[in-house]
């Protein structure tokens, strides 16, 4: 049977035919194989579909949730006529409707509203086991079905950059507004989409993550959107990502990386959320919230014409920007005692004053994911209670130690050490004595007897000395 001939004109042997327990039993059969297939749920209700136009000769049919926003309609196009049936629910948010088009030379006969009849009646276990195993799969006891384990650590942090994060993050969960997040890699991008999620009142609907920089462009209206069923050879039918954050939301990851052509068929659908599958002459809305995040400034990429304006224009107006670690360094210690405790609870690491001023004092170019993985390399690797310096990996602790273990192999005097280092910030301010009483934070005559001790003279000695020299300096660095 080809999707452009009316089933009704097709040969005698047709569905209608049939004997009315035997069609019914085929459809509970199939649903019972599609049951079988835990690891998607969307191939239940795909497969319910499927079976149901091969029973009742209609041109397209659509079982969906009527609990959003969006009631939605079905674009009938040219000469065609569609019924809707009543999906009975438990209550009024696990309502649903059974939509079906047909072509109007197809008289629909009594058994074929008897069927659509009882097969609304199946729709609604359909729903209702597609809600059960979605509520069984957030709680991790659904076989098959286990989400991924969150690699980013929740939002742990007492600077004031966290604390306007989380205020913001609550204002926008009051809201259905479509935002950009926008923030470099490893920051927690995704982590923030969750966040806002949960606290709005969409958290008992679908959260669908779509890593756009691995979407192929010739894929992409298929994963997006959907494809009907023997669209082409082998194809079967099934529902794109919108359809299955349908009273949720849709978490678009580095949209940044998306091509041109892709953008141009994503920019209508996130205007106005109306979807139409591959191979589909109807379409329809989707109740669906929009949470984009990218990791390059998508102004840069739009001036740049990398970007299209027009979908620019339509992912920014809210724009949401996580800061980086070393923009709160002071939560990095936080953080990294999280990362300790997770994982290993039992048996504690703690970290030694050494290896945290390292730790500190590093950019983290990876963010919060390059910190998590860190610790899982030390909790891994470490064979003592105490994480030293020399612990840490060589682009972590490599500068850190460069700096400091050679002054303690050579057992350096805290003068030699704070001398060495006061030269160097009077250099960078190209011999302003001013600047650097400022910076270093002493008076002008302790500086002065920083730039005059003789650092030279004190690394070729085999070992320093104790004296009243010693003595007498300390009295004149006090100031500082």
């Amino acid at each position: 049977m080809t999707a452009l001939v009316p089933a009704c004109i097709q040969a005698p042997s047709t569905p209608r035919q049939r004997d009315r327990r035997q069609a019914l039993a085929d459809l509970l059969a199939s649903l019972a194989r599609a049951l079988d297939r835990r690891n998607d749920i969307s191939l239940l209700r795909g497969s319910f579909e499927q079976m149901l136009r091969r029973l009742v000769p209609v041109r397209s049919i659509q079982l969906r949730e009527t609990g959003s926003r969006w009631t939605g309609r079905v674009d009938n196009g040219a000469g065609a006529e569609s019924i809707a049936l009543e999906v009975s629910g438990s209550d009024q948010t696990t309502q649903g409707v059974l939509e079906a088009t047909f072509d109007p030379r197809c008289r629909l006969g009594e058994w074929d509203f008897q069927m659509l009849s009882l097969a609304a009646h199946v729709g609604a276990l359909v729903l209702e086991i597609e809600r059960s195993r979605i509520q069984l799969a957030r709680a991790g006891l659904l076989g098959g079905m286990r989400p991924k384990r969150d690699d980013l650590a929740p939002l742990i942090g007492s600077t004031s950059a966290m604390h306007t994060l989380r205020a913001t993050i609550d204002r926008l969960a009051g809201t259905d507004f479509t935002v950009l997040i926008e923030g470099e890699t490893g920051v927690g991008k995704e982590l923030v989409a969750r966040q806002i999620h949960e606290l709005s009142r969409r958290r008992q609907g679908p959260f669908v993550a779509i890593n756009c920089a691995a979407l192929v462009d010739t894929l992409l209206e298929a994963e997006l959107f959907g494809i009907e069923d023997r669209t082409a050879t082998g194809v079967r039918g099934r529902r794109g990502k919108f359809e299955y954050a349908d009273g949720g939301t849709l978490f678009l990851d580095e949209v940044s990386d998306l091509s041109l052509s892709a953008q141009a068929k994503l920019l209508r659908v996130v205007q106005d959320l109306h979807i139409e599958r591959v191979g589909s002459s109807g379409a329809h809305r989707v109740d669906v919230r929009i949470v984009a995040a990218t990791n390059r400034s998508l102004t840069d990429l739009t001036e740049r014409r990398l970007f299209r304006a027009d979908l620019f224009y339509r992912l920014s107006g809210i724009d949401l920007r996580v800061p980086t670690l070393r923009e709160r360094r002071a939560d990095v210690l936080e953080l990294a005692q999280h990362f300790l405790d997770r994982l290993r609870p039992t048996h504690p690491l703690r970290l030694s004053p050494l290896a945290a001023d390292a730790l500190l004092n590093y950019d983290w170019p990876g963010n919060v994911r390059e910190l998590q993985r860190t610790i899982e390399r030390l909790v891994t690797l470490v064979e003592t209670d105490t994480i030293e310096v020399n612990d840490l990996p060589a682009r972590v602790g490599g500068v850190y130690a460069s700096a400091i273990v050679p002054a303690l192999t050579r057992n350096e005097t805290l003068r030699a050490w704070t001398s060495r280092y006061a030269r160097l910030v009077f250099d960078r301010c190209q011999g302003s004595k001013r600047d650097a009483c400022r910076i270093l934070g002493i008076s002008y005559h302790t500086l002065q007897t920083y730039l005059k001790y003789p650092i030279h003279e004190a690394a070729a000695a085999e070992e320093p000395t104790e004296g009243p020299e010693t003595t007498e300096f300390l009295t004149a660095s006090e100031p500082a």
